[in-house]
């Protein structure tokens, strides 16, 4: 019995340091990262100069967006679109999930479109800057709903799930996270330049910024209340690397991102690789389940391959080539004398940058709900194989 139970406790034994590496590397992609580089870049700041290090970080951002932000939105169109006839008006959704998707998927383009469309056609900036002040207030809501997302999945795969009230809770920071973000600071009205557009913004008034951040707080005491009330009732906490990656968010992606100059221009990315992860996992678990039988699908890896591609192929024509044909063809050729009311060179760079990101909010409040069966690929907890010794 000795030398048996010696026999089958080494992969055991030998899984553990590479399940620790996976779970660290899967912390690091979700947002965990964000806990390392806020020191380097300190220390960058302080080492190279803040002009320098903004420029470098600047051009390192550009360029990562290539294989990283914009792959990250022209994926959501790929998962969303998937399947679109048996979604729209088959058996796919359910009744709300498809009144969901029609709207996200039909409604919501045509009228971003018609908005884009009016702005240039009539040379208003102002109106085009009211679609960017939009974008500016949902993206909050975007970021904060994924990191909800991201703490009840993740805790769920790592079997810890949260009570209702709980999760009302930790909704409440998100929104409360949400509203501080977008009201702070306090901002009498100022005109702005956003990709080339000049635009005034809307007004956040200094009680506004205060009463936010009364209530951002407030639910911050919520939040820990209802974490102490489950270690005090059933000795249990969430998983903390999730737990983690969603105050990151909250915190440090959303409130205080400012905090570090050159953290604004990373935290995108770092959102956009959290994004990527889940996507990669949800579409690994399902090309596992169709490479078996009965389907005898293709391959995982070519199956992700080709999804990687399409996904940086549609992010660079939705970024780079469409705007560049799109300005250079409409708007370069045009004289010097003519009037772009303030939308700049590249209007149709600003107004597409600003449809996918608007879009991109509306189409992920759809394909990540429960009521979409791919979801349930992600319920799948984090397993690692241990090699063989024979």
């Amino acid at each position: 019995m000795t030398s048996a139970g010696a026999t089958l406790q080494g992969p055991v034994s030998a899984s553990r340091p590479i399940a620790l590496r996976a779970r660290l590397i899967e912390f690091l992609l979700l947002g965990g990262a964000t806990l390392v580089l806020f020191p380097l870049a300190w220390l960058f700041r302080k080492g190279a100069g803040l002009d320098p290090a903004l420029d470098a970080v600047d051009f390192w951002a550009f360029h990562a967006a290539l294989v990283i932000n914009n792959p990250h939105f022209a994926v959501t169109y790929l998962l969303f679109y998937k399947d679109a006839k048996s979604r729209a008006f088959g058996r796919a959704f359910s009744p709300t999930q498809r009144v969901r998707y029609l709207i996200a998927g039909v409604l919501v383009p045509l009228g971003l479109i018609a908005w884009a469309g009016g702005a240039i056609s009539a040379g208003s900036a102002q109106a085009m800057g009211l679609m960017i002040q939009l974008m500016f207030l949902l993206v909050g809501w975007h970021y904060v709903k994924q990191g909800f997302g991201i703490l009840t999945v993740f805790s769920a795969r790592r079997g810890f799930f949260f009570h209702p009230s709980e999760r009302k809770a930790i909704l409440a920071h998100c929104f409360a996270g949400w509203a501080y973000a977008w009201a702070s600071p306090a901002d009498p009205g100022r005109d702005l330049m956003e990709k080339g557009v000049i635009y005034r913004s809307i007004a956040h008034p200094p009680g506004l910024e205060r009463i936010t951040q009364i209530i951002f707080f407030l639910s911050t005491l919520a939040l820990l209340w209802v974490l102490f009330r489950r270690w005090r009732t059933e000795r249990l906490l969430p998983p903390l690397a999730p737990l983690l990656v969603f105050l990151t968010t909250i915190w440090l992606w959303t409130v205080y991102s400012a905090i570090d100059p050159l953290m604004v221009y990373l935290i995108p990315a770092l959102h956009s690789i959290q994004y990527l992860y889940v996507v990669w996992l949800l579409k690994r678990n399902e090309a596992r389940a169709a490479e078996g039988p009965p389907h005898f699908g293709k391959p995982v890896a070519l199956r992700l391959g080709i999804l990687a591609a399409s996904a940086v192929g549609l992010g660079w024509l939705l970024f780079r080539g469409a705007p560049s044909f799109l300005d250079g063809a409409l708007v370069m050729t045009k004289s010097a004398f003519e009037s772009r009311g303030g939308l700049g060179d590249t209007p149709y760079f600003a107004a597409i940058f600003v449809f996918v990101n608007i879009h991109h909010y509306f189409m992920d409040h759809v394909i990540w709900r429960r009521e979409n069966p791919d979801t349930n690929y992600l319920r799948e907890p984090l397993t690692v194989k241990a090699s063989s010794s024979h």
